[in-house]
């Protein structure tokens, strides 16, 4: 598992608004500052993605969740220790983040990472990290890195080398909307 040579190359470009191509804990992904309004535009514009439609922020540890949320409900972290899946939250009272990468309803969708990769990396960045499907809008989500597309490929600034080769199958994740009385209803399985 030798990454950091790719972290030392992401850090600077994520700190200067720029845009990485790279592996998560599901599939590939776009990512970029997610308190950056201007970095998080350029994700929306390469994607061709219209801005009313949310965009997913990683995570490395779940004390995160009660930095950049108000008031998130602890029962929720009881949970995703019972789901098998790599699954994202959306949860209310986004704060801190870019403002156009919140949702109109104040909501924001946030999944903690197990990956190493992701984990170190945004560890290493200090702040989440945008994490959006690598296709344009419309398009499947590519299973493979082999099967992005050469337009978002060169609309990045910087292409992870780490697990290029990697041929594991790998799908989105599950999404999870936690409801105030404290259960969760099922978005995406």
């Amino acid at each position: 598992m030798n990454f950091e040579q790719d972290i030392d190359r992401s850090l600077p470009i994520l700190q200067a608004g720029g845009l990485i191509l790279y592996p998560t804990d599901t599939i590939w992904g776009i990512g970029c500052d997610a308190t950056n309004p201007d970095a998080v535009a350029r994700v929306y514009q390469l994607k061709q993605r219209e801005a009313a439609k949310s965009l997913i922020v990683l995570m490395a540890d779940k004390r995160d969740i009660v930095k950049y949320t108000s008031q998130p409900d602890l029962r929720i972290f009881d949970f995703l220790a019972t789901v098998k899946k790599p699954t994202t939250v959306i949860y209310e009272g986004a704060l801190g983040f870019a403002p156009n990468l919140v949702n109109q309803d104040g909501t924001i969708a946030i999944r903690i990472v197990n990956d190493d990769f992701c984990r170190h990396l945004i560890k290493r960045f200090r702040k989440p990290i945008v994490s959006t499907s690598a296709n344009i809008s419309g398009d499947a989500p590519p299973a493979f890195f082999r099967d992005i597309d050469a337009r978002i490929k060169s609309g990045v600034d910087y292409v992870v080398e780490y697990r290029r080769d990697d041929e594991t199958p790998r799908e989105p994740s599950a999404i999870v909307r936690w409801e105030p009385g404290g259960s969760p209803t099922i978005i995406r399985p």
